[in-house]
């Protein structure tokens, strides 16, 4: 087992009213690496200028985490295959949308891999799908969420 950290960080702008709900939602995330990232709600869900729509929201890194568990589950079991990755591209999406009770949640994640190979053995369509599939299964991230999580190679 191991822990992970991250310290959210959010203080009040000066002179910045509070209880009228007009606000920024700009904060930082320090990672227990070292990186800051600049965080905010999302514009979709909070209007500009409360929201910044330069900073990464909660719903994008949970996008993102699915899709970087993934990455680094298939380039580690590409690599044991055998293939050589040059490549990686993931254009994912998610989808907020209500839930069976009303609650809005990320409904969908749709992870679109698409990889670059080289050296003596270039996998078919076929292994490339088996590689992903037990990435998926294997990912962390993907056996700890309750959304729907499509895996849909691009070749």
């Amino acid at each position: 087992m191991s822990e992970h950290t991250t310290v959210v960080e959010w203080r009040r702008g000066a002179g910045e009213a509070f209880l009228d709900r007009r606000y920024s939602r700009r904060h930082t995330a320090v990672f227990d690496g070292g990186a800051t990232v600049a965080l905010s709600a999302s514009p979709h869900v909070v209007r500009v200028p409360f929201a910044d729509p330069s900073a990464i929201d909660p719903e994008e890194l949970f996008v993102t985490a699915l899709a970087s568990c993934h990455m680094l589950w298939f380039l580690s079991l590409a690599a044991e295959a055998g293939f050589c990755v040059d490549s990686y591209r993931d254009a994912a999406t998610g989808v907020l949308g209500p839930d069976a009770a009303g609650r809005e949640v990320i409904t969908m994640v749709t992870l679109r891999p698409h990889c670059r190979f080289s050296g003596q053995r270039i996998p078919n369509a076929e292994q490339i799908t088996a590689l992903h599939e037990r990435a998926h299964e294997a990912c962390f991230l993907a056996n700890s969420v309750r959304s729907e999580l499509r895996i849909e190679p691009v070749f």
